[in-house]
């Protein structure tokens, strides 16, 4: 190969190497804030409990008080967890459910918006960012700025 594609294949392989080392920092970054809102979210619902079984009363939903108190502690503990990178992946499964869910039964006209020319309405849906994240999360992992990953080393160490 020519010196000038070894030179090309360096800075490529650099620049790989620095964008790679910044996928932990904006997965704690992620975690962290979305973590908080989601909590935030399960925090308000808690809060206005019969505004939220109304809510999910008007959508048809079997159980609608204990259904509503379930999906707000799950928000609150899940977006705990999430921003302390506990149980991530776990975590994050149940708020793909959680969010696959709520496009389902409240948004199902941003959902049909999904496949077609404009998706605007599903990206622009209250689901879509929290979707998102748990779906980065459950794919990528809480990264190693995470509690899962510092117990994870803690008991490789105790188990060699």
């Amino acid at each position: 190969m020519s010196s000038v594609t070894n030179r090309i294949l360096g800075w490529h392989d650099l620049f790989v190497r620095i964008v790679s080392s910044l996928q932990s920092a904006f997965l704690l970054v992620i975690r962290v804030y979305w973590g908080w809102q989601f909590a935030q979210t399960g925090w308000g619902k808690l809060h206005n409990i019969p505004h939220v079984i109304e809510f999910f009363t008007s959508l048809g939903l079997p159980a609608p008080g204990p259904t509503a108190v379930f999906v707000s502690v799950f928000e609150l503990v899940g977006g705990i967890l999430l921003a302390l990178g506990l149980f991530s992946r776990i975590t994050a499964m149940g708020i793909v459910i959680d969010m696959t869910m709520a496009y389902i039964t409240a948004d199902r006209e941003a959902l049909a918006t999904l496949l077609s020319a404009d998706p605007s309405k599903f990206v622009a849906a209250d689901p879509f960012i929290f979707l998102a994240v748990g779906l980065v999360v459950l794919i990528f992992g809480p990264g190693k700025y995470a509690l899962d990953t510092l117990l994870a080393k803690k008991f490789r160490k105790a188990g060699s």
